[in-house]
């Protein structure tokens, strides 16, 4: 049974000083929470100023929410659509040449419903190059999609993805490559 009154946080490190985590709410609610179109240059150098790791030619649209820049790492030529979310509460790795269509959520952490603490637990995502994630696709925490994979529309992934795989559905589930990932 869970009992939220023994949940702590102690152990989680959030990566840097409270103040600049502080700093990116802002510049996250200015900048990259508006509908406004703010040229994805200026969103890119944000990001690398609070420690993102971000190649070139990296396309980013509006009220993309990216928790903590510090632990996201991404390829060239990226594309992050309209309202994604990628909770960073571990390392979220994006290769070359992926995209993460609109809505989708990259999820590095959950809760251990087992302990009566509902302690945090994390984990990594790794997205290798030339992968296409679906719009409002749900990716768990520890997830690999190998190069060359592709997550459907709507799919909730919560295990890795071979090299050329496309995945669909909830659970998701090996598909034939042909359904639309958008």
């Amino acid at each position: 049974m869970i009992d939220l009154s023994k949940f702590t946080n102690q152990e989680f490190q959030r990566g840097v000083p409270r103040w600049k985590e502080a700093l990116w709410f802002v510049c996250r609610a200015v900048v990259f929470g508006t509908w406004l179109p703010v040229p994805s240059p200026v969103k890119v150098c944000l990001l690398r100023a609070f420690g993102a790791r971000v190649g070139r030619g990296v396309v980013i649209r509006s009220r993309v929410n990216i928790t903590f820049p510090w632990r996201f790492e991404c390829g060239d030529d990226v594309w992050i659509g309209d309202e994604v979310l990628i909770l960073s509460l571990d390392r979220v790795t994006l290769g070359s040449s992926v995209c993460v269509s609109q809505r989708a959520f990259l999820c590095t952490g959950s809760h251990d419903f087992g302990k009566v603490g509902f302690d945090l637990i994390t984990g990594p995502i790794v997205v290798g190059d030339s992968c296409w994630i679906g719009a409002q696709a749900f990716v768990a925490p520890g997830v690999t999609f190998g190069p060359g994979s592709r997550c459907g529309a709507g799919a909730v992934v919560t295990k890795d993805v071979p090299a050329g795989a496309s995945v669909n559905g909830v659970p998701a589930r090996p598909g034939s490559g042909r359904e639309p990932a958008a």
